[in-house]
């Protein structure tokens, strides 16, 4: 990439214009997009020079900073041409995420047609599969034979999204089978489309929330899917392109929120410092507060604690082995479920192997603490003449706090999903913090049974 940007600037600096244009017009799209991200100053510049079908590739994989930014200082023709040319479900996704004046503005350069598709389009919920689908497909009839079909595709599948899949409608426009490109070049042109037909049809519904929508696709391994309404009248198609979008969207959201933060709707360098602290110090705040309860727990147990002051010594040891635990299970099921491997039937499956797995890692931990005060205890008296009531303590605090750990960790992103909520949220830090304050009250409460304090 050096090499580019290097030969970039210096046909820059001899300003010609015309071997630029031809220098950009040749190199592979991805690498123009990393041009814009490298010299951005002059990105409005490569936009406007290169041919019309090569500006709108580029555009369409820029993230939206960077396309808001070029739509600033663009001419007035180029934005036409970009809004024009630019494919339904891309224009949609760019419309989507800008200011309503803005939106107004642009879409009077849209030939009426096109005006009335966006507005459709706009009109479907956000996080919806209406608002990722293209009008731009193929449909044929049933009784048509392969040589009416080719035929229609030689006219109509330059303006379609993709022409690997073929959709099959009735007169009414309901989807009643798709069949792939190659059954259809393999067989007899004689051949009606109804005996190609399988009627194995996997259909997305309109308002399908988008996140579903990802697993359908890598289950099925499709390149596009068909989008009906609830009286499976085909609406449009969704390509796996914009799945892969959504997919990177749904995983850098998960990963900010299992990080304990809000979601940044820009990229991390782009958005302001003021909106990063805002995105940051709700969860800060809550966490804050969550932990004060750890020192209400803490002065609960006052008495105890003063009886037996070497039990203040494992405090961090104990809180944190459990929010280390509640964390690791978490995380992997919050994977789990973004995968479709883990759903809500799963709850009791997923119990199950916790309550064995968070056992054994207890006593894992829990024999290395007790062995840990014994070593201490052969060559030290800091834990006392009842150092093994103290091993014993630790021991047992740690197979319970872990145990508890997991269950809390594995269970609550269940839970919000069943509330209707992300299981996102219920990230690494709200887990310790809830397993910190519990774990107190469980440790104490084995130190008053054992130790008699």
């Amino acid at each position: 990439m050096e090499e580019i940007v290097e030969q970039v600037e210096l046909l820059l600096e001899s300003n010609d214009e015309q071997q630029l244009r031809d220098y950009l017009n040749n190199l592979n799209i991805s690498d123009v997009e990393e041009l814009i991200s490298e010299i951005p100053e002059h990105g409005p510049q490569f936009i406007e020079i290169l041919s019309l079908n090569r500006a709108v590739n580029v555009f369409r994989i820029l993230d939206f900073p960077t396309q808001e930014r070029l739509l600033k200082k663009l001419s007035g023709l180029k934005i036409a041409e970009l809004i024009n040319e630019l494919p339904p479900d891309d224009r949609t996704s760019l419309f989507s995420e800008m200011h309503s004046d803005t939106v107004k503005s642009l879409i009077l350069h849209l030939p009426p047609d096109d005006r009335k598709q966006a507005l459709a389009l706009l009109g479907y919920k956000e996080d919806s599969v209406g608002r990722l689908m293209t009008p731009d497909y193929i449909a044929v009839k049933k009784n048509w034979d392969v040589v009416q079909v080719l035929s229609h595709i030689r006219r109509y599948g330059k303006n379609s999204e993709t022409i690997d899949v073929i959709y099959v409608i009735d007169e009414n426009g309901v989807l009643l089978d798709d069949i792939r490109i190659r059954e259809i070049l393999l067989v007899d042109p004689a051949t009606k489309i109804s005996d190609l037909m399988d009627s194995r049809l996997i259909a997305l519904n309109v308002k399908d929330p988008q996140e579903e929508v990802i697993n359908t696709f890598r289950m099925n391994n499709r390149v596009a899917l068909p989008v009906t309404d609830d009286s499976d009248i085909l609406l449009g198609i969704v390509t796996v392109d914009d799945i892969l979008w959504i997919a990177n969207e749904e995983y850098t959201e998960d990963i900010q929120k299992i990080g304990g933060t809000e979601a940044l709707d820009e990229p991390y360098l782009d958005i302001s410092l003021l909106r990063l602290v805002r995105k940051r110090v709700g969860w800060l705040i809550i966490l804050f507060l969550g932990e004060m309860l750890t020192a209400t727990a803490m002065g609960y147990f006052e008495g105890q604690i003063a009886k037996a002051v070497v039990l203040a010594l494992f405090i961090p040891l104990i809180i944190s082995s459990g929010g280390n635990s509640g964390s690791q299970a978490s995380t992997l099921i919050i994977q789990a479920m973004a995968l479709g491997e883990v759903t809500l039937d799963d709850w009791w499956r997923v119990m199950r192997r916790e309550l064995v797995s968070g056992l054994l890692l207890g006593l894992t931990l829990g024999i290395i603490g007790f062995f840990r005060i014994f070593v201490v205890a052969m060559f030290s008296n800091i834990y006392g003449p009842h150092w093994m009531a103290v091993g014993f303590t630790v021991g047992l605090a740690l197979v319970g706090i872990v145990l508890w750990g997991s269950l809390a960790g594995s269970m609550l992103p269940l839970l919000l999903k069943r509330l209707g909520l992300d299981p996102a949220t219920s990230s690494a830090p709200f887990v310790a913090t809830l397993v910190d304050v519990t774990g107190l009250i469980i440790y104490f409460s084995i130190a008053v049974a054992i130790m008699q304090i």
